[in-house]
């Protein structure tokens, strides 16, 4: 069982980090491939520690990384759930703080929950009756006004339902509204419409990995 892995990372996706680990590339899937640490100079290279999970199923063994233990162990009671795999599964963890997540999980806020990436109502209900008292070391609660529904970027007229999503899910990782609102402006160009939320944060949070290279 492999529980963390560090190095340098050498190359990111949007969905993988591939971290040197003495002379081997091992690709992680992970929540925010952009918002993994950095080195001090703003490039690839700078050694990392991620939490892993090591996922097997019959065609592909995969790891799944995190930069906090919360994140991890969350990511594995999610996988409890009936209806949840490895993809929501990380996905959820893209739409939010651990902490953020467990306070919607235990005051019951389906509204908040279903607004994450890939949860209906009645894996949001299943989320909250196997997980409520499950939640152990991770603390803290709810901002109830996260995820209200914000006004569309006037500068991004195509996919601009799946922004509103997407720069809450920004927020919740603890970006200002203001960096938000710069990465949707630099995205607009690369949207076609009809974008998920989880496929327009993706590119959001690349474009603020990119931001922070150029400083």
């Amino acid at each position: 069982m492999i529980d963390f892995l560090r190095g340098p990372v050498v190359y990111r996706d949007t969905e993988y980090v591939v971290l040197d680990v003495n002379g081997v590339g091992y690709r992680i899937f992970c929540a925010n491939p952009f918002g993994v640490a950095p080195s001090k100079d703003g490039r690839d290279g700078g050694e990392v520690t991620m939490f892993i999970h090591y996922h097997v199923r019959e065609d592909a063994h995969l790891l799944f990384g995190f930069t906090t233990r919360e994140e991890q162990s969350l990511f594995r009671l999610l996988l409890d759930v009936s209806g949840i795999g490895p993809k929501v599964a990380i996905g959820v963890l893209a739409g939010g703080r651990p902490e953020t997540i467990a306070g919607a999980i235990r005051q019951e806020n389906l509204s908040f929950l279903t607004k994450l990436p890939g949860i209906g109502k009645k894996t949001a209900q299943r989320m909250v009756l196997d997980l409520k008292d499950k939640l152990g070391a991770i603390t803290g609660g709810l901002d109830e006004g996260l995820f209200a529904p914000s006004e569309p970027l006037s500068a991004v007229p195509e996919g601009q339902g799946a922004w509103g999503e997407a720069k809450a899910a920004l927020m919740a990782l603890g970006y200002t509204e203001a960096e938000a609102d710069r990465a949707g402006s630099a995205i607009k160009g690369k949207l076609k419409g009809g974008e998920t939320a989880d496929a327009v944060t993706k590119l959001a949070l690349q474009a603020l990995f990119q931001e922070s290279m150029m400083r």
